[in-house]
Parts: C-alpha cells; sequence; structure tokens
C-alpha cells in the first residue's frame, strides 16, 4: 500500500463521522463483498446500531452524484452493507475488464425471480401455477447463482419446500430491501386492476409454515 502523504488517523474510539466514512470505504473497497454491520462496529470501536447509522447517512452522501457523479454506491442491506458499481457503466467495466457480453438472465430466469421476489416465501408448485409450466429447472438454476434460496418447508401435505430472495438478489439488483421494488399493477379474472407489492405474503394467509 502507498503510505506516502498518509493522514494520521486517531487511534481509541473517537473517530470524527468524516474519519468513519474513509474506514468504511477503504475497508469496503479492500473486501470486495459486503461487510457486517457488526464487524465494521469493532472496527470503529462503535456498537451495532451507532455503526449502521453511521453507513446510512455515509450512504446519502456517497450516492449523491452532485458535485461529481460517482461509478460506484453504498448498497445497505439488513446486516452488511457493500461498495457496488453502478449499473449505468456495466458495458464499460466490460471492455475494461475483456469481459465477454453475455451472463445475463434468460427470459424464464427472470420470470421464475420475480414471482419469487413477490411472492416470497413460495413455493415451486406455486411458482409453475403461476408461469403455466413446469419451473424446476429454474428454480435450480437461481439457486445455483445464489438469487434465491431455501427458506423452510410449508406445513401442508409434502410439505414442499419454499424460497425466498437472498441478499445477493439484492445486491445484484442494487436495492437495500424488497420494498424498493416496484408494485406491479395486474388484472384480475373481472379485469380489475390489482396492485402486487414484493410484501405481499399470500401463503401466509392461506396455510401455516416452517421457516428456517
Amino acid at each position: 500500500m502507498d503510505n506516502t502523504n498518509q493522514l494520521p488517523i486517531n487511534e481509541g474510539p473517537n473517530y470524527s463521522m468524516e474519519e468513519r466514512f474513509a474506514i468504511i470505504e477503504a475497508c469496503l473497497f479492500a473486501a470486495g463483498h459486503p461487510l457486517t454491520y457488526e464487524r465494521l462496529a469493532d472496527v470503529l470501536n462503535l456498537t451495532v446500531a451507532e455503526c449502521e447509522d453511521t453507513v446510512e447517512k455515509m450512504a446519502a452522501v456517497y450516492n449523491n452524484d452532485a458535485p461529481i457523479p460517482r461509478g460506484v454506491m453504498l448498497v445497505r442491506f439488513p446486516e452488511s452493507c457493500q461498495l457496488c458499481t453502478k449499473e449505468a457503466y456495466g458495458d464499460q467495466i466490460k471492455i475494461a475488464l475483456g469481459m465477454k457480453r453475455g451472463g445475463n438472465l434468460s427470459q424464464s430466469l427472470l420470470e421464475v425471480l420475480a414471482v419469487i421476489a413477490y411472492n416470497q416465501p413460495t413455493t415451486r408448485a406455486f411458482v409453475d401455477a403461476v408461469r403455466g409450466v413446469d419451473s424446476s429447472y429454474a428454480v435450480g438454476a437461481l439457486t445455483e447463482k445464489d438469487l434465491i434460496e431455501q427458506c423452510g418447508r410449508l406445513d401442508a401435505p409434502g410439505r414442499p419446500s419454499l424460497y425466498r430472495t437472498t441478499t445477493k438478489f439484492l445486491r445484484v439488483f442494487g436495492i437495500s430491501e424488497l420494498s424498493e421494488l416496484p408494485t406491479i399493477t395486474l388484472r384480475n379474472d373481472n379485469g380489475e386492476p390489482v396492485e402486487i407489492t414484493p410484501t405481499a405474503d399470500p401463503l401466509t394467509e392461506q396455510v401455516g409454515m416452517d421457516i428456517d
């Protein structure tokens, strides 16, 4: 690491807010993956709650494109946070790193992912019913990509597995929580518009669940 012109950092628990921002940025950049608030709190000599509050304040500043736009953003998750590149610069990043185009999710995978995201936790049978086709391959592929995960079993005959989206799902789509997903407007059998939100949980109202 380059130590030239290195600014002194206070030792002990009394870091200024500017120093906290700099330390968090350095840790997240070096890690390249999400770091928990608990781990960052240890580094900053803060409580977890204080660390979360600091990251929230940092995100408000860091993700503001004024006066100069950034190519990265600070993404907050329920228990961790991460620095991620902005989707708008994806093509340029691929060119810079010599990455081949592709790797995007197919239409069928996106359909299954959307059904699970807006109805989680849910079963593969529910996904099949919504799509009208077998979704075994798509569910398996999304699980392998760590975009969905098993989270328990439905208290019904056969006790089918329940699926939900993962923290990686939030990271890939650049959101901090499911409530940031857009509301979808569909029409019911009577042609009336119905708004669907990602917090809807129809299975909870119908039968019990054993969720991990």
